[in-house]
């Protein structure tokens, strides 16, 4: 059954927490799962979540030490003991968690914990991991599979097969390499049982496998797994040898980051904090943002300025400037978005800008002619002004047009130029397209109420 959090679960806790009652804090989480535990901790200070992870048995606490959101984990981990963490932790972690959560710690604490491990080939694994960007597969890999040599037979490959599944947690997929290591495919449990006990491996294996190398974006990574609907992924070096593999929940974490990131870019948050961050850290991320948005309202104050001799005579005008500006920025956010996430799941296709630019024109002159005809009926018949009318009319069809094409065209430049298209949006969409809807509306105004 799912569990729930509630206030009068944390209030009972923190007693039992307060009075040091160890059995009784125990008995409440002890039947939950590690994500709900992590939920719990989440709740408490450093000292009772301290108090309450030492209870918790080492397969639990290391489980719960994965939940834990990245900046909970790092205060966490800073207030337990280096030889904790390494025996009591580390000891019950595949390698690329452990190394995660390493890599998390201050330079003399990593030292300190490496120093605690014991198993020495653990040691050396999560070191290795630790050499790789965080944001490449090799990154992302476990060092936990299970090889099997291409020239085993049968009988010698199920012992072996035997002997290192006794390591791992989760066994995807069985890899072939040869005998310098160089994966050569995979091998499937229907082909084990159909092959007779004397078959070769080589002749059973399946060569058509996917992999990437150790210095493959994360970004890309996730990408060919989605694709190819794979729960797992060998990871090689530049030489072909097999180093590891990534797992279908390494890349959904990649996932959610990544989307959490783009969500905050296109917020005009230029960096990754969370609600819990402190106020500095919060006004930091958004500031940079909102100069920009004040820049540009400056600058359309002074477009506006420009006209105050046309607004003066024309003061109706005035009235309208609140839904030209609105309808640009929205329109311009609208193509920029899905122009955005077409790039991050690479189906764009082969498409050349210009012919993006030109569906993008279609679009937004049906969308244009639509809008334009509702508010041209409304003020036909609401506006004594004809001039008005049309005014209003042309410059919120010219604005649609100018928003779609620039929030489409902006994005797909970042991205031939290597820069996250996330940034084109929001803000910067916003008030460039509130600048030019002012400055078109006020233009045609003054055209057409010299005409009419």
């Amino acid at each position: 059954m799912q569990f729930e959090l509630t206030r009068e679960f944390i209030d009972k806790l923190r007693i039992h927490i307060d009075n040091k009652e160890e059995v009784a804090a125990f008995e409440m989480v002890k039947e939950l799962h590690p994500a709900d535990i992590a939920e719990i901790y989440e709740e408490l200070d450093i000292d009772e979540a301290k108090f309450l992870h030492l209870l918790l048995d080492g397969e639990t606490a290391a489980d719960v030490m994965v939940e834990l959101e990245e900046d909970d984990r790092e205060r966490f981990l800073e207030a337990l003991p280096s030889e904790f963490i390494a025996k009591q932790l580390i000891d019950k972690m595949e390698s690329d968690d452990a190394a995660d959560l390493i890599g998390e710690l201050s330079d003399e604490k990593q030292e300190e914990v490496i120093s605690y491990i014991e198993d020495l080939d653990q040691a050396g694994d999560i070191v290795d991991l630790l050499n790789y960007d965080e944001d490449t597969a090799g990154g992302l890999m476990a060092k936990e599979l299970i090889t099997v040599n291409e020239n085993w037979n049968m009988p010698t490959c199920l012992k072996e097969m035997r002997k290192q599944a006794a390591e791992i947690d989760e066994v995807y997929y069985v890899y072939v390499v040869d005998d310098n290591n160089i994966l050569k495919g995979t091998l499937s449990l229907k082909r084990m049982l159909l092959a007779s006990a004397n078959a070769n491996i080589k002749n059973i294996l399946n060569t058509d496998v996917i992999s990437v190398r150790t210095d493959t974006k994360s970004e890309e990574v996730a990408n060919i797994m989605e694709k190819y609907n794979l729960v797992a992924l060998p990871v090689v070096d530049a030489l072909g040898r097999l180093v590891g593999r990534i797992t279908i929940d390494d890349v959904v974490d990649v996932m959610r980051e990544e989307a959490e990131r783009d969500y905050q870019l296109v917020s005009g948050i230029t960096t990754d904090v969370e609600h819990s961050d402190s106020p500095w850290l919060l006004t930091r991320a958004r500031i940079p943002w909102l100069f920009i948005g004040l820049f540009g309202g400056i600058i359309g104050a002074l477009v506006i300025g420009n006209y105050e001799t046309d607004l003066g005579l024309y003061p109706q005008m005035a009235f309208f400037i609140p839904l030209i500006a609105a309808m640009g920025g929205n329109v311009g956010v609208q193509s920029s978005s899905i122009i955005v996430q077409a790039l991050a799941t690479n189906s764009l296709g082969f498409d050349s800008i210009g012919k993006k630019l030109s569906k993008e024109l279609l679009v937004a002159g049906i969308n244009g002619i639509i809008l334009s005809t509702v508010i041209f009926t409304y003020n036909y018949f609401f506006s004594d002004s004809f001039a008005l009318t049309i005014t209003v009319s042309c410059a919120l069809f010219s604005v649609i047009i100018f928003a779609s094409l620039f929030g489409t065209f902006v994005p797909m430049f970042l991205g031939k130029m290597k820069i996250d298209p996330a940034l084109a949006t929001g803000p910067f969409i916003t008030t460039v397209n509130d600048i030019m809807g002012l400055f078109l509306y006020l233009m045609i105004g003054r055209l057409f109420f010299a005409i009419f």
